[in-house]
């Protein structure tokens, strides 16, 4: 029986009031698994004004409530692991190891929001004259729009329902309409943990609209995003143009730079497993690899072994350790890249093409040969294709790790400290993995520079961004 997801307003699931719907694809095997309804204009009207009054509600539960609330969710969700996990797996295909520690991390971001809500404090500043103080306060912005990607469907707005719940704000998510179930699934956990119903909504729909009839709305305060540039610049333009703040993460294309001392299998190894995780579908994945020439031949060597013996599959067999593409636009995306960069003289040592004709499966693929024009080093490939780039000049190396407009995510590889730290403060990134992946954890805060993101989510500052300030002078 295929699934039917429909909107969540309220603490009510039900149809868009158009009756218009569109189709779930499992990635594995481009079968039809079930549908998602679409609000109409009037809908979101309705889930804005529901919010209004749930904005209202939450706010006025202490912070201490609060954070009780959002620790029991976190509890539910574990306990509802396996399913929670299915759901997407079924939808997104990543393999099912990879699934599971999503949920764990969506609880964590909840339980982490909870936390930090029992931490919300005014502070005092002694005033100036006999018999004054000042009074700094924190309130909840207002009514937080959310919008959510495919690739991590559940982490990603367990990021933002954390900050905005927190905080005390209603939220309203837009999740992507590939991957409806896995944050309908946390809404329910939140509910059933005690959330007002009014202060969480979830909707879907064509995105330009909810988008635009989101940011427009009045009642609406807050703005976050996470998702590509190109839709990231729109949306914030448009938010500034009601003057509303924003909170972006956008794409990136993280260089990775292996030094020369290093055990280069290690090093392959090691990175190989970081850059076929969800078939490379990871903003802070690895993406360009820089490899210091001593040591490119046996780094190379050892990559193309891992990428040609890792097991692709259905995310649900367990012993699959990469699943396929979330959707045919990324096939088409990762074939466009490969065949850009072979017929400017890249070489394809492994992968570099379709697996199959059914799924959106795609063989982890490693280029070398790669040219400074090719696309693959341009745009931000979000698959599971790796160029390797050897170098001998650090600075000029240095040069062409920092000239993109990207600036989310970063590597450095190297046992030497003093190698570590200057190449660490060279990287215009604002995140930095030395010797291993990156994952972001509840208890950092992770941003991006440049046209890689506005502002920070997780760490202390978790709630920051869902809160405004204001000064009381006391006489």
């Amino acid at each position: 029986m295929p699934n039917e997801y429909r909107l969540l307003i309220d603490g009510i699931e039900r149809a868009g009031s158009k009756g218009e719907a569109g189709d779930i694809v499992n990635p594995a095997t481009e079968e039809k698994i079930g549908e998602v309804s679409y609000a109409s204009a009037g809908d979101l009207r309705e889930a804005v004004d529901v919010a209004a009054r749930g904005s209202r509600e939450w706010a006025g539960t202490p912070p201490w409530e609060r954070g009780g609330i959002l620790k029991k969710a976190a509890d539910i969700l574990r306990t509802d692991l396996e399913a929670a996990a299915r759901t997407i797996t079924r939808e997104q295909g990543k393999p099912i190891a990879e699934a599971r520690v999503e949920v764990e991390r969506s609880a964590d971001f909840l339980e982490w929001g909870g936390e930090q809500a029992r931490r919300i404090a005014d502070r005092h500043v002694a005033g100036r004259t006999r018999g004054s103080r000042m009074e700094i306060q924190s309130h909840p912005v207002g009514i937080v729009a959310a919008f959510t990607p495919w690739n991590f469907p559940m982490a990603l707005a367990a990021k933002k329902f954390a900050g905005a719940l927190g905080a005390g704000c209603a939220i309203i998510c837009k999740p992507s309409e590939e991957t409806p179930g896995p944050v309908l699934v946390m809404a329910r956990a939140l509910l059933e943990a005690g959330v007002a119903p009014a202060a969480i909504a979830v909707v879907f729909g064509d995105p330009e609209q909810v988008s635009a009839d989101l940011i427009a709305a009045r009642e609406v305060a807050k703005i976050t995003f996470t998702g590509s540039i190109p839709v990231g610049k729109r949306l914030a333009a448009a938010a500034g143009a009601e003057v509303k703040s924003v909170t972006m993460e956008l794409g990136g294309h993280a260089p990775v730079i292996v030094c020369g001392g290093v055990d280069p299998e290690w090093a392959a190894d090691m990175l190989s497993a970081a850059k076929f995780s969800n078939a490379g579908q990871i903003c802070l994945s690895p993406s360009r690899f820089f490899v210091e020439a001593p040591i490119a031949e046996r780094f190379t060597a050892r990559f193309v072994e891992r990428a040609k013996a890792l097991r692709v599959g259905v995310g649900t067999d367990p012993t699959t350790e990469m699943g396929p593409l979330a959707n045919r636009r990324r096939v088409a995306a990762i074939e466009k890249l490969v065949e850009d960069a072979q017929s400017r003289g890249a070489s394809i040592l492994a992968g570099g093409a379709r697996i199959g004709q059914r799924g959106f499966f795609f063989a982890p693929t490693v280029i070398t040969d790669v040219p400074d024009e090719a696309e693959i080093l341009h745009q931000e490939p979000f698959g599971p294709v790796a160029p390797i780039l050897p170098f001998a000049d650090e600075a000029a190396m240095l040069e062409r790790a920092n000239r993109p407009d990207f600036g989310l995510a970063s590597y450095v590889v190297t046992h030497d400290a003093r190698r570590q730290r200057r190449l660490v403060d060279a990287l215009q990134y604002g995140v930095v993995g030395v010797n291993g992946p990156v994952t972001h954890y509840p208890e950092a805060a992770l941003g991006g520079w440049k046209e890689s993101g506005i502002d920070t989510e997780g760490g202390i500052e978790l709630l920051e961004p869902y809160q405004r300030t204001k000064l009381v002078y006391l006489q």
